[in-house]
């Protein structure tokens, strides 16, 4: 019998799960609180609606998420973690650690939409989350990571 990749390999599996960046970052905003649709667009900019719906459905099939049909006109519609999407939080500690550790946390022109978007980062907002050094120009003699 010939093995497909990633067969019997943990990493494969939860990148299987994970996909890409937005579902990591909806993870990271559902990790703060329970959001709206609307919530989630404005916190996750430049998202697109379809995208977005597109990543909750696929969490709501792997049972990371769960939605909450609030009833209401128009109808009220919210999203949480379940104990499944829950044990993907440590994943996003490491992903901080590392991009800070990398320097990879330039906020720039985000540093005030980071301090009120990003709850679950623990240098967020009244944390005192502090402006990142300035951008360093590159030279001919660093290496230049894209």
């Amino acid at each position: 019998m010939r093995r497909r990749e990633g067969d019997g390999c943990p990493v494969w599996g939860v990148l299987q799960v994970v996909g890409d960046k937005w579902t990591l970052l909806i993870v990271r905003e559902l990790a703060a609180a329970p959001r709206r649709t609307t919530e989630l667009l404005t916190r996750l900019h430049p998202i697109s609606s379809r995208t977005l719906m597109d990543r909750l459905r696929d969490m709501e099939r792997d049972a990371l998420i769960e939605r909450r049909d609030l009833g209401g006109s128009p109808p009220h519609v919210e999203y949480v973690l379940t104990e499944r999407g829950r044990l993907l939080t440590p994943l996003l500690d490491a992903l901080r650690a590392a991009g800070e550790a990398l320097d990879c946390n330039d906020c720039d022109d985000r540093l005030s939409r980071h301090e009120s978007f990003c709850d679950y980062c623990p240098r967020a907002g009244r944390h005192g989350h502090a402006p990142a050094p300035p951008r360093r120009a590159p030279t001919d003699d660093s290496i230049v990571l894209l």
